[in-house]
């Protein structure tokens, strides 16, 4: 696998844009839980997450991100970034978005949280995720995950 771009927007109606993006991205979602639907279309080198709780108008995108082959890759990325100088939070080993990532994330002066991470398994069941996105960089060090019920 390469890597993706990770985009994941907060809706206003999961059923209405789940039948948009199918038509638009060509196929179905490779993911469904309550409240959260993932699409990683074969044509484009994006993972698409969509989780109810948006408002029309109010700024759907929740955060950006890079899915990497590996967690060498994340290593590598998160070596750079600090060596850049820019501040970063770590999260390895951490369940969030249905599944088992190591990532770390960063934020641009405008307030856009960068994720760069890879997926080390998907979680199946109801297993307890971090809900803390909206103080995710705030606090650092803080348990956190990627979108208010999570979902890469």
């Amino acid at each position: 696998m390469s890597a993706k771009v990770h985009l994941h927007m907060h809706v206003s109606d999961l059923a209405r844009s789940r039948e948009f993006y199918e038509k638009f991205l060509g196929g179905d979602p490779v993911k469904v839980k309550q409240g959260y639907v993932k699409f990683l279309p074969e044509w484009a080198p994006v993972n698409l997450a969509l989780s109810s709780g948006g408002h029309i108008g109010a700024g759907t995108i929740d955060h950006v991100g890079v899915q990497v082959e590996s967690v060498e890759a994340v290593m590598a990325q998160l070596a750079r970034v600090k060596s850049a100088g820019l501040t970063v939070t770590e999260e390895m080993g951490v369940n969030c978005c249905h599944a088992n990532q190591d990532k770390f994330w960063v934020k641009d002066p405008d307030g856009v949280e960068w994720e760069v991470y890879h997926l080390n398994y998907d979680l199946e069941g109801a297993e307890p995720e971090a809900e803390l996105r909206s103080t995710r960089l705030a606090v650092i060090g803080a348990t956190a995950c990627c979108g208010g019920t999570c979902g890469a």
